[in-house]
């Protein structure tokens, strides 16, 4: 069906600079702009907001007999083969959708890129595609919402990316087949849930899993991909989960050199991020979801996560994180060479709820004081030091890190150190134990060997001449104001280095 889109799709491979081979897309490099701009905004908005209920996985879970989702619909809306999530889609009308109030909002918050979701695992695009009918443009809203969007990033000096998640479709709905719902008999190739096919005991992590992606679905995938590409032109491409199955492989280094191929012609650098070990490393940037490092990284890298703890996209029982929560983990992050990609889920209507509009301004309040110790900036020879250990790994975040005074976590920019300690002390003193200095007593042993000619809490106008003195334990800083009465957000010394 698609003879001629994977011709042209090898001939973009091999006229360029990279190859579908991971020896030719080891030469990828980070981006400059990616490493300087730490921290992003990820969307989630589409059909799966309508319900406001559960999470982003309703489509799928609203099929399962066993699941809250599967009583829940039938008690609100009847029964599958009666309501059945494509039903939905008249419902998405996004009536107060604005995309320049949002991407002010992302930009008043300190946000540098933002990500949309392009395609969901529900399989509804919400961009014009000539590939399926199911799309935003065609139907719902009757808007290209991801056009919409980049013409917004554009006015407003914002990198525009975007995101995948199509890949995890191939089974997404398929327990829709074990009932009498509107999955049964409607599975062609036209139809939004095709194919509906399902892994033996729901096993998505096992990357040669039984009953994996097929040759007809991996080519629709390809195509899907590059006409993102082409058409929308992301500097960020972001992949969900499962596109790690050896089935999909070859197709997922086709997309790689085809998209980096596209950047070399339109003379940009973009970045592609991965996540599970789906590229060899060097080939792309990794990703860790909804969770982080627990050292400095000696490769740079991404965590995405979201406001809420339980859910992607907006819905009626949210937990939402506080916003000084999330401020310390941008600051844990950048810390470990790494950037922050957080997720805003928008209701069905468009509107941003008070919750993450709230979360956002004071993010953007504290960067706006604060960031010169985020952006452009690098890592220090130590990340940091403190009682609090990050466990390492995906899905490994809480409400709260549970962080205290004593941990403290580093950058420099230029010849400025920063030293942010990631919650206020009660008494505005602080003691840094890795600029430990007592160069009378310590014979060269001193863990810290610069000279300090200044130091200075930002933010903090009442401590322009902050006091502070050094000995072989550590650097003790003394404020008149920075403390726990006064903010309820990490501190930032600014350490000024002859």
């Amino acid at each position: 069906m698609y003879e001629q889109e994977l011709k042209d799709i090898d001939e973009v491979i091999a006229e360029g600079p990279f190859s579908d081979t991971w020896e030719s897309l080891q030469n990828y490099k980070t981006p400059d702009w990616f490493k300087s701009a730490k921290f992003g905004i990820f969307i989630h908005w589409g059909i799966f907001t309508v319900p406001e209920w559960g999470s982003e996985w309703y489509p799928r879970f609203m099929y399962m007999q066993s699941e809250d989702y599967f009583k829940h619909h039938v008690d609100t809306y009847g029964p599958h083969k009666d309501f059945g999530y494509k039903d939905f889609i008249p419902q998405f009308q996004a009536k107060a959708f604005d995309a320049h109030e949002w991407i002010a909002l992302f930009k008043k918050a300190g946000a540098k890129y933002v990500v949309p979701v392009a395609e969901h695992h529900d399989g509804f695009q919400m961009y014009e595609s000539k590939y399926s009918k199911w799309n935003a443009k065609n139907m719902g809203p009757k808007k290209d919402i991801l056009k919409v969007i980049k013409e917004e990033c554009q006015k407003q000096n914002m990198t525009m990316g975007t995101s995948s998640h199509r890949m995890e479709h191939w089974f997404f709905f398929g327990h829709g087949r074990e009932f009498d719902s509107d999955v049964q008999g409607n599975c062609s190739r036209e139809d939004l849930y095709w194919p509906a096919m399902e892994l033996p005991n729901d096993n998505y992590f096992d990357p040669a899993s039984e009953n994996g992606p097929s040759e007809e679905f991996l080519q629709d995938w390809l195509v899907r991909i590059c006409e993102i590409i082409d058409n929308y032109r992301p500097r960020v491409l972001y992949f969900d989960w499962w596109i790690q199955h050896i089935n999909a492989r070859p197709y997922v280094k086709k997309m790689a050199a085809y998209y980096y191929n596209r950047a070399h012609e339109w003379g940009q650098e973009v970045a592609l991020v991965y996540k599970y070990d789906t590229f060899p490393f060097g080939a792309g940037i990794y990703d860790i979801e909804r969770g982080q490092m627990n050292a400095a990284a000696p490769y740079y890298w991404q965590t995405d996560t979201s406001t809420a703890l339980n859910s992607w996209c907006y819905t009626i029982n949210n937990e939402f994180r506080s916003a000084e929560s999330l401020v310390q983990t941008l600051v844990d992050v950048v810390a470990k060479n790494g950037n922050l990609l957080l997720n805003v889920g928008p209701r069905a209507d468009g509107i941003i709820c008070k919750e993450e509009v709230d979360i956002l301004e004071k993010f953007g309040k504290w960067l706006e004081v604060n960031g010169e110790a985020i952006y452009d900036s690098h890592p220090w020879r130590t990340f940091g030091e403190g009682p609090t250990q990050i466990k390492e790994g995906g899905f490994s975040e809480d409400a709260s890190s549970g962080f205290t005074p004593q941990d403290v976590r580093y950058t420099v920019r230029g010849r400025y150190l920063y030293a942010t300690v990631l919650a206020p002390s009660e008494d505005g003193k602080y003691i840094l134990k890795e600029l430990a200095h007592d160069y009378e007593k310590s014979e060269g042993n001193s863990k810290f060997h610069g000279v300090i000619k200044n130091i200075e809490a930002l933010g903090f106008s009442a401590d322009k001449e902050v006091k502070w003195h050094a000995n072989d334990n550590g650097l003790f800083i003394n404020t008149e104001s920075a403390n726990n009465s006064n903010t309820t957000f990490p501190v930032v010394f600014k350490i000024d280095l002859e």
